[in-house]
């Protein structure tokens, strides 16, 4: 896998989604927008983004008789993903601090 800054995914709330994801091999929706303290809409409109580039998958079913969502990601996206972190590694490595 190669350093690459992504666009996409250096957007802060897509960034935190992917950090989540990174870990876990599936996220309830729930989880994802109380870890990002953030609204069902917006929530909704960052995942549509991943997913629009093949980066996250999105699935429906049934769990305690209430439809859930959850979020997971695709090789694509965890590629991107990790390249897009060791791209910011490269960044800050060449940072002089002082």
């Amino acid at each position: 896998m190669t350093a690459a800054f992504d666009p996409l995914v250096h957007a802060p709330h897509r960034l935190q989604i992917c950090a989540i994801l990174d870990t876990v091999e599936r996220a309830e929706f729930a989880l994802l927008r109380d870890q990002l303290g953030v609204s069902e809409s917006v929530l909704s409109k960052q995942v549509k983004a991943l997913e629009d580039a093949g980066y996250v998958t999105v699935s429906k079913g049934l769990r305690d008789r209430r439809t859930r969502t959850w979020a997971a990601f695709t090789a694509q996206g965890r590629d991107a993903y990790r390249g897009h972190v060791r791209a910011l590694r490269e960044i800050v490595g060449q940072a002089e601090f002082g």
